[in-house]
């Protein structure tokens, strides 16, 4: 692994208002020997989880956008930020999934660096409940699932038929049962039907799991900034993109399977193809278009 001497003795400018620095630090500290420094800056100006504020650009711009606010504030080279996304999985969409980002910024290089994660273990979840709903044992299964009162909830009102949130009532940072049922009772209060709609609080500090994906992403992050281009001697040496056609097993047809990967610099043009990293070379027939159609 290359050594981490480019950014060793640096600040970093790390812009977050949800305490990621509670997970960034340490891989930034002892991956590349650099400090955080945080700026609180108004990144909810870019959009919000909880829907007050849309967010008008796609996660790596929003993200990119992040940690160029706090270039601006803070007048440092070197910049960091998080941005998340969460939904239905492309491929199976009864599954919840998240989309974790985080953006490097080298302005003394001219060095953007990319880094995401897919992550399939997420608390991200919904649910309409009635006050009357909130010892019932489903209502009681579903906050064991999102894993109340260890991560948190958001309460609003529930408008059926109606876009938004007509009342404008939005309560987060719901972490015990006291504040549930006195959320609860204020938003049935406002709701047409009487019910309220939950969310789990998908804000880094709200939620220990999305927490743990951050950390693990900031982790990969760094072993990308420690690798060097061997053209150009620049950071950020890594996967480009991963390219499909492994060959089946028993007919050589390509698959959808990752063959090869691509890795090059995010500054100068040089590229390499690699095989893929876990050494596989040909695919189970149940991949092939030809054997299973």
């Amino acid at each position: 692994m290359a050594p981490a001497a480019p950014y060793a003795g640096r600040r970093v400018c790390l812009t977050t208002l949800h305490g990621k620095e509670k997970v960034l630090a340490r891989p930034f500290f002892h991956g590349l020997g650099a400090q955080l420094q945080v700026c609180g800056c108004d990144t909810d100006q870019l959009g919000t989880f909880s829907g007050e504020i849309e967010r008008a650009d796609d996660p790596i711009t929003t993200c990119r956008r992040k940690a160029e606010l706090g270039l601006a504030a803070t007048g440092l080279p070197l910049g960091l930020a998080s941005e998340g996304s969460f939904g239905p999985h492309p491929v199976v969409p009864l599954l919840p999934v998240g989309q974790e980002v985080l953006v490097f910024l080298d302005r003394e290089r001219q060095l953007t660096l990319v880094e995401q994660r897919l992550e399939l273990r997420t608390t991200f979840a919904s649910r309409v409940v009635a006050p009357s709903d909130l010892q019932g044992p489903e209502v009681l299964r579903w906050l064991h699932q999102v894993q109340f009162p260890s991560h948190a909830l958001i309460a609003r009102p529930h408008a059926p038929g109606q876009p938004g949130n007509p009342s404008g009532l939005c309560i987060k940072a719901i972490r015990t049962e006291p504040a549930l049922e006195a959320a609860i009772a204020r938003c049935a209060a406002l709701s047409a039907d009487g019910r309220v709609r939950l969310e789990t609080d998908m804000r880094a500090h709200c939620n220990p799991t999305r927490m743990a994906s951050i950390r693990s992403l900031g982790f990969q992050l760094v072993r990308r900034l420690r690798r060097l281009c061997p053209a150009c001697a620049t950071p950020g040496w890594g996967r480009l993109e991963a390219i499909p056609g492994l060959p089946c097993r028993c007919c050589g047809t390509s698959t959808a399977l990752v063959a090869r990967e691509r890795w090059g610099c995010a500054t100068c043009s040089h590229t390499e193809l690699r095989p893929r990293r876990d050494g596989r070379t040909v695919a189970d027939p149940m991949h092939c278009p030809w054997c299973n159609p």
